[in-house]
């Protein structure tokens, strides 16, 4: 399957940079390019777009918007937003993750990890979190607004085996990992994981451990074991 991706940024060489590098791969092409976010919003619904890699700074309407905007669209639903930021925007990463991002990387990315980030993006397979992203997100997750928290009440939908899977998932871990962790097949975790994002409402990983961080299923800088 080919996927199919967006391209939001107000910097016309970068989109273009992109596009050559993305066209340039078998299982991936760029349908459209977008300047703003409402222009980002409007083609990811209209070109069917897999993943939309997002640019947070753009005039009129912002990423984080978009990213929004994206994520209430019931007819998006299987949408994927890639943030490309700077690391010194901490605070506008977790806002972007708390829309509905999938996952996060710096503009200064080299090709191959943009091109395996959207693969990993569009197969919903992990939240892009290296141990400073991870780090990152638990910092601020750890202390949200209370107009942010979420209700710990949710959690108990779920049954321990996916509470845990839930943790683990929420500390970067790969299915693979969290299977050999826990003795079973990495089918098996995928399953848990996505029972646990139905019954939570979470549209994919990356709210998932939003989610686990805003109920305090996880904090920051403890040890899941």
């Amino acid at each position: 399957m080919t996927i199919r991706v967006l391209l939001a940024d107000d910097q016309a060489l970068l989109r273009g940079t992109f596009r050559l590098l993305i066209d340039a791969q078998q299982d991936m092409e760029v349908v459209a390019e977008a300047s703003n976010g409402r222009e980002a919003a409007q083609l990811a619904r209209s070109e069917r777009a897999d993943v939309v890699v997002m640019d947070i700074r753009m005039p009129e309407v912002d990423g984080i918007e978009a990213t929004r905007l994206i994520g209430q669209d019931e007819d998006m639903a299987g949408v994927k937003v890639l943030v490309l930021t700077t690391f010194e925007e901490d605070e506008l990463v977790i806002e972007a993750l708390r829309a509905g991002a999938s996952g996060f990387l710096g503009k200064g990315v080299e090709p191959a990890q943009l091109l395996d980030a959207i693969r990993l993006v569009a197969a919903d397979e992990a939240l892009l979190s290296p141990a400073a992203t991870k780090g990152l997100i638990a910092r601020v997750l750890a202390q949200p607004s209370p107009s942010d928290l979420v209700d710990p009440r949710r959690l108990a939908t779920l049954t321990p085996r996916e509470r845990e899977v839930m943790a683990l998932v929420a500390t970067g871990q790969s299915n693979d990992d969290i299977a050999e962790r826990l003795f079973v097949t990495p089918v098996t975790v995928k399953t848990h994981a996505n029972r646990a994002m139905a019954k939570l409402g979470a549209r994919d990983r990356a709210q998932l451990v939003v989610i686990a961080y805003e109920t305090g299923l996880v904090r920051a800088g403890e040890p899941q074991g």
